[in-house]
């Protein structure tokens, strides 16, 4: 189906989701943090249909890495998520950059919709 990133810092929540996603048939790479995940933009050229990052991470948080895949790919895709409500509001100036922010905690069922439904959302464009 869909060639997907996840770049989560917290391991467990990282394989449930790319397990969930390749479930669905995705084809699912992961990363660490927004440095490996930037890197893996970077090696895949671009080529994802969509990237799922946590917003607050070491080393690259979810933002920063976003900012940077859009500057070397603008019509990359990018959904992000996070649990804290003030990582959120940091999302809001991404605005046209990501597709929306997942709060978390997350049922594997409410992660799998929120991608369908973003890559649904340009599937026809």
């Amino acid at each position: 189906m869909a060639k997907l990133l996840v770049v989560e810092d917290d391991e467990s929540v990282r394989t449930l989701a790319a397990r969930a996603l390749e479930r669905d048939g995705h084809a699912v790479n992961v990363a660490a943090d927004g440095a490996q995940g930037l890197s893996l933009i970077r090696e895949a050229a671009g080529s994802y249909d969509l990237v799922v990052s946590d917003i607050r991470m070491p080393e690259m948080d979810g933002i920063e890495m976003a900012k940077a895949a859009a500057a070397l790919f603008p019509a990359m895709k990018i959904l992000l998520m996070t649990g804290y409500a003030d990582q959120r509001e940091r999302a809001e100036e991404l605005n046209g950059i990501i597709l929306d922010v997942v709060q978390k905690p997350f049922t594997l069922a409410e992660i799998r919709s929120r991608v369908d439904r973003a890559l649904a959302c340009f599937a026809g464009a």
